[in-house]
């Protein structure tokens, strides 16, 4: 998207507690969180007039649009995809503000991830079209054995190991530590991690993200209105989404087993950005598995293809003595899976400043969003 860098920002961001049973419509959860995000920008529901959710969100945006009491939407729009769509619907926000579609619009994601659809269980019916016919079949119906293949062949071409994801756990559970929002704060040690039981191998349980229930919102606005408004802006530097056949399992046109989306727009993001993966000081990146993270790692140019294993190994990812510190909300694996947009509240709550683990002096952060083929990804400048 030419000419974004900086035209826009996230000037807004809600959230509703994080649970395994809320007890409430996935609605609801849609609206405090956004309620919370127009707030926070000092905004009114009546200043809000673009909606963009998530595809497998249930809320569509007319309904959260009357149940939040905003008089009429001059954009909407659903993006395709999980986690992708987080960074996803803020690109959709971006190109409408910027094209006079809209002025201020709300990104959102409201799911019961633990008390109602559980995508950890997989699904129930054996699909007609699309890879599922291929997979199901012989079993594989849930994300984390889709993605427990592509890990094996990674740790088979390049010798990573269950004891280098579990190292990248544990630095997840540190920062969560610090993270009153998050579900899992309990301590959590690299023995623990070997110790726990297979889900999908190589993937043990504490490799897995958590399923949650929960919302998150954020309002993306004008730079020129952000400048006015109550918060500190997050300007979004570069934004970006891209659908890259090489990721699925089933997929006859595969063209690496150990590379996702992501390096279909990596260059793209960077280049908008007028920025270099060396620059990024904290990085939010999915982690629905550890090996998600670890290969968007590489992917995205933070550390050579095959190395993401020795990159975390190293240390590189701790926060506060790595040069990229990761995910220090405690990523979807110990904070919460909101389908990636607790992730991008990271992102804005560290150039604010207000993470509850503040990397010193950062002017630039990485954000992205991912979903098997497809992936969406943010530089945000404070």
């Amino acid at each position: 998207m030419a000419g974004v860098k900086d035209r826009c920002a996230i000037v807004g961001i809600g959230e509703t507690e994080f649970s395994t049973n809320s007890g409430r419509t996935e609605l609801s959860l849609a609206a405090e969180a956004s309620l919370k995000a127009i707030q926070d920008a000092g905004l009114s529901v009546k200043d809000i007039d673009g909606v963009c959710k998530y595809q497998q969100d249930s809320t569509p945006p007319d309904i959260l649009a009357y149940a939040l009491g905003i008089p009429h939407l001059r954009f909407y729009a659903e993006i395709t995809g999980g986690g992708s769509a987080s960074c996803g619907s803020v690109a959709a926000g971006v190109a409408a503000i910027i094209s006079g579609q809209a002025r201020n619009v709300l990104c959102f994601r409201g799911m019961n991830g633990r008390s109602g659809r559980r995508f950890g269980q997989g699904g129930s019916a054996i699909a007609h079209t699309n890879i599922g016919q291929f997979e199901h079949p012989y079993g594989i119906i849930s994300p984390g054995q889709r993605f427990a293949l592509m890990a094996q062949r990674h740790m088979h071409e390049y010798g990573t190991t269950s004891a280098q994801f579990g190292r990248l756990a544990v630095a997840m559970r540190r920062n969560a530590q610090r993270n009153p929002r998050a579900l899992m704060r309990d301590p959590l040690t690299l023995e623990q991690h070997q110790a726990s039981r297979i889900i999908a191998s190589p993937f043990k349980l504490f490799d897995c993200c958590l399923e949650t229930d929960g919302g998150c919102a954020v309002v993306v606005s004008s730079a020129e209105q952000a400048r006015t408004l109550k918060q500190r802006p997050a300007y979004i530097s570069g934004v970006a989404m891209a659908w890259g056949h090489q990721a699925h399992s089933a997929y006859d046109s595969v063209e690496d087993f150990c590379s996702v989306g992501a390096k279909v727009i990596a260059k793209s993001v960077f280049e908008m950005a007028d920025c270099k993966p060396t620059d990024i000081k904290v990085a939010e990146i999915y982690d629905a598995f550890t090996y998600t993270a670890l290969v968007q790692l590489e992917d995205y140019g933070f550390c050579k293809k095959g190395e993401g294993g020795p990159f975390v190994e190293s240390g590189a990812i701790d926060y506060p003595t790595g040069k990229l510190p990761l995910n220090t909300h405690g990523g979807l694996l110990s904070e919460g899976y909101i389908h990636a947009m607790n992730t991008v509240i990271e992102g804005v709550r560290q150039v604010r400043g207000a993470s509850t683990s503040p990397v010193k002096d950062v002017d630039l952060a990485f954000v992205c969003g991912y979903s098997a083929e497809r992936c969406s990804a943010m530089i945000l400048r404070r």
